[in-house]
């Protein structure tokens, strides 16, 4: 009878919790918005199958080797680390948290020598996100993946980018005010990485935050990757509230051809300008401008092509699972969550909003040469964005291609998302 007690105990059956549960069901949500919707299956599979995953109850996959110890190993060693750490059995974590990093290690080495060992996503999270490695090499694949002629042939457009972002800032101080409310306590670095999914960018999102709030990491990365997934069903309303029938059915003139050596030293006029002005985001845009140049050099084909296809493929595997493993239900299920999730909403509103009207002064200005609608695509949606403004533009006007147009704003929106975000490390990061 005690065995077969052992192995009830050892059994999903007996240790599922409502949280487990509710959160396999998130999961399953996702995956099926990316297969039977297709909203950024990409990214939305991975993060679902890693939410169902991180939820298995005793098979610890999303937990540390102490996390292990602490939830499901026996009295004595949950004391022996306390021991360790002189502090009281119930404050284990609080003591983790303030003790050296000696200390640290002693602690998952005493762990190891237990019988305790990382779970396998959580190795895939400490490789890919906790190093910081994975956004990067993704910003790698997205430069290689860019043309960037549109923002060159009318570099104008790089204000609509910018005013986007303004939904990041404006966000920032929402989340702030939100501490008004019982239950909710952000600190300025929380803030600040619940605020960049305005840009709508998932690997600048994750970035930020697994060097800001790598606690709110999970409900940041799904936040930002489903609205990105529902640009087209977000941006639309928006975009008939704030402009007119005549200014949607306005037709641009063709873009000027962009020569090759336009393109290869944009790469490196970019990268001036960020050593120069805001060091900070070099990582971001260092690579960005890296995979870019691999793109438009011509001499490294084979690079551009891994950058594009395996290396990004890969890393987005990994990517997806580490984030859906910050999809816990003790970590995710929080009144934090919903207000992260309505802030992105708004963050993601107001950046589409600060665009169009960025578009609407520049449409006066040009004299009615410009579409105000390519504004919204200042959201570095990329290219969904500029696909949603291209629609919109064929509904008012049959004639009316604005999609090069769009890229334009679209692709300025992926450089200033990655400087708001080297804006918030350098202010916040310290």
């Amino acid at each position: 009878m005690d065995g077969f007690t052992e192995l009830w105990q050892s059994m999903g059956l007996a240790n599922f919790a409502w949280g487990q549960l509710l959160m396999m069901v998130v999961g399953g949500g996702l995956i099926y918005l990316a297969i039977v919707r297709k909203f950024e299956p990409l990214l939305l599979l991975p993060i679902g199958f890693g939410a169902i995953l991180a939820n298995i109850p005793v098979a610890g996959l999303a937990e540390s080797a102490i996390e292990q110890l602490m939830h499901y190993g026996p009295e004595g060693h949950k004391i022996a680390l306390a021991k360790l750490l002189d502090v009281p059995l119930d404050q284990v974590y609080q003591g983790l948290s303030n003790a050296p990093a000696a200390l640290k290690q002693a602690a998952d080495h005493l762990a190891a020598d237990l019988g305790y060992s990382n779970g396998m996503l959580y190795q895939f999270y400490s490789v890919a996100i906790g190093s910081g490695i994975a956004p990067l090499l993704i910003f790698m694949g997205v430069g290689a993946l860019t043309d960037f002629s549109a923002l060159i042939a009318r570099p104008s457009t790089l204000l609509l980018g910018a005013a986007a972002q303004f939904g990041i800032f404006a966000t920032l101080l929402g989340a702030l005010a939100l501490n008004l409310v019982p239950g909710f306590d952000f600190s300025v670095a929380d803030a600040s990485a619940i605020a960049i999914i305005g840009g709508a960018d998932g690997p600048t999102a994750i970035f930020l935050a697994s060097k800001l709030a790598p606690d709110l990491l999970g409900a940041i990365a799904v936040a930002a990757y489903s609205y990105m997934a529902l640009v087209p069903i977000i941006q639309p309303p928006i975009m008939k509230l704030l402009t007119t029938e005549k200014e949607r059915k306005v037709q641009m003139s063709q873009l000027r051809p962009v020569s090759k050596a336009e393109k290869i030293l944009f790469p490196f006029s970019v990268l001036i300008l960020c050593i120069l002005f805001l060091p900070s985001a070099a990582p971001l845009i260092g690579m960005l401008m890296f995979g870019n140049l691999l793109r438009e050099s011509g001499v490294v084909e084979r690079l551009s092509n891994a950058a594009q296809n395996e290396i990004i493929n890969i890393v987005t595997i990994f990517l997806g699972l580490s984030v859906g493993s910050r999809l816990s239900a003790e970590k995710f299920l929080s009144v934090e969550t919903l207000g992260i999730l309505a802030l992105g909403a708004l963050a993601f509103g107001i950046g589409t909003a600060a665009g169009i009207l960025m578009g609407k002064a520049m449409h006066r200005i040009s004299g009615g040469k410009i579409n105000p609608l390519i504004g919204a695509a200042g959201v570095s949606a990329v290219p969904m964005a500029a696909r949603v403004v291209n629609k919109v533009g064929l509904k008012a006007n049959p004639h009316n291609f604005l999609l090069m147009h769009a890229m334009g704003p679209n692709v300025a929106g992926v450089i200033g998302s990655a400087v708001a975000a080297g804006v918030l490390l350098a202010v916040v990061g310290n």
